[in-house]
């Protein structure tokens, strides 16, 4: 849990973009080096690497989270609700497992899913002519709609991995 409240509070501090890279660094942290995440001094110290090396490649300037108000973030509560409020939601669409795309707000696609079915998808609400519903985690977690709207992605990002 409480990585789960440090990805969302990095997100709602310095952007989707931030919080993506740190969710991927904790799962090779886990997954690859085969660390624990309820080792919390380790993973402070692991969360303020990445998220000053990520804000350093921004040259942002934003003050970076230092590995004492990490853990001290760590060893408290906040963000407790919006993770539990955010596993109900989860449970209540059926969703007990990644990956999985919900589109709409509504549509759960299984991330195994064939093309064929996102293309069906994507055509429907090509015909509506609008997006019914949106993302449905960002008022949940309590992420600022200014956030969500920016995007996880620099626009250089993207555009460099065009090919």
């Amino acid at each position: 849990m409480a990585s789960h409240r440090l990805i969302q509070h990095v997100g709602k501090k310095y952007g989707l973009r931030v919080s993506e890279s740190l969710y991927d660094r904790l799962n090779v942290y886990y997954f690859v080096e085969g660390y624990a995440l309820n080792d919390r001094s380790r993973l402070a110290n692991v969360a303020h690497e990445t998220i000053l090396k990520d804000l350093k490649d921004d040259q942002s300037g934003e003050e970076v989270m230092s590995e004492e108000e990490i853990l001290n973030f760590l060893n408290g509560n906040e963000g407790r609700l919006e993770i539990e409020n955010a596993l109900h939601t989860l449970n209540s669409l059926g969703i007990h497992g990644i990956p999985k795309f919900i589109i709409e707000g509504k549509t759960v696609v299984d991330g195994a899913a064939r093309s064929e079915v996102f293309v069906d998808i994507f055509r429907n609400i090509e015909r509506n002519g609008k997006v019914h519903g949106g993302p449905i985690f960002g008022e949940i977690l309590g992420v600022d709609e200014e956030v969500v709207q920016r995007g996880s992605h620099l626009r250089k990002d993207i555009q460099s991995n065009v090919v």
